[in-house]
């Protein structure tokens, strides 16, 4: 009894918490003139939020990370991941997200001014235009993170790829850094109200490099070749296969 009014007061305090750092990203959002200062805090409040609630995190591989610009990709368990994710990451980062999440009140308002791109996985017209736009962020300079599973469910393993994020890297020249989140379906479970306590790790892979002149099917080659890298470290079956 005494440990679930515990776990029940922790569970209330991590939303409180949540909810007040999420405030002060909003009032960051409004009075910082450019997107860097504004990523910049927000990543801050992130990664206070991992810090003050009790869930530290490491990052492993951090030396793999390119300098210059690339495509992170990474695996999705939880809607821990994103948070999780921006805040082990640098600012130069914009990440692709669900259009849906638009619809949670602030937060397509807020994503949009710390440089986020959203898109349409339903409507082809709409996620075209989507990807013309994410390719003119990455032609103008940007590194881009994408979950390219899409969305989580409560199975664990490793979902089918969708092709945005590699077709993005091939046409940009970029390489794909595979990102392994170890911890977060355990801390946030589908369907859980309240987090739980467990060890979250970003596991940093080895880049896959761009494809060279001449190549007809680069995309194709780093989905397969990022998403081989994963399977290995990830611990969880290969749903693709299933």
């Amino acid at each position: 009894m005494l440990r679930r009014a515990l776990h029940l007061t922790w569970g209330l305090y991590v939303g409180l918490l949540f909810a007040v750092l999420l405030s002060l990203a909003v009032l960051c959002a409004i009075l910082l003139p450019t997107v860097r200062l504004r990523r910049d805090a927000s990543r801050r409040l992130a990664r206070a939020f991992f810090v003050l609630s009790g869930l530290p995190y490491s990052v492993s591989g951090g030396e793999r990370l390119p300098q210059t610009q690339s495509v992170v990709v990474a695996n999705h368990t939880s809607y821990l991941d994103g948070p999780l994710l921006y805040a082990a990451l640098p600012s130069q980062f914009g990440f692709v997200i669900k259009k849906e999440v638009a619809g949670i009140p602030l937060a397509g308002w807020l994503l949009d001014r710390v440089g986020h791109q959203l898109v349409d996985r339903h409507n082809k017209a709409e996620g075209s235009k989507d990807a013309r736009r994410i390719l003119k962020a990455a032609f103008n300079g940007g590194s881009v993170a994408f979950f390219p599973e899409g969305t989580f469910s409560a199975k664990p393993g490793l979902a089918r790829f969708h092709s945005g994020a590699f077709v993005t890297a091939a046409k940009a020249g970029l390489p794909v850094v595979p990102v392994v989140i170890h911890g977060a379906r355990q801390v946030l479970p589908s369907g859980a109200r309240l987090p739980r306590r467990a060890p979250l790790t970003i596991e940093i892979l080895e880049p896959v490099q761009p494809p060279g002149p001449g190549e007809t099917d680069g995309a194709a080659r780093l989905r397969d070749e990022a998403r081989r890298r994963m399977l290995e470290k990830v611990g969880e079956p290969d749903l693709e296969e299933q």
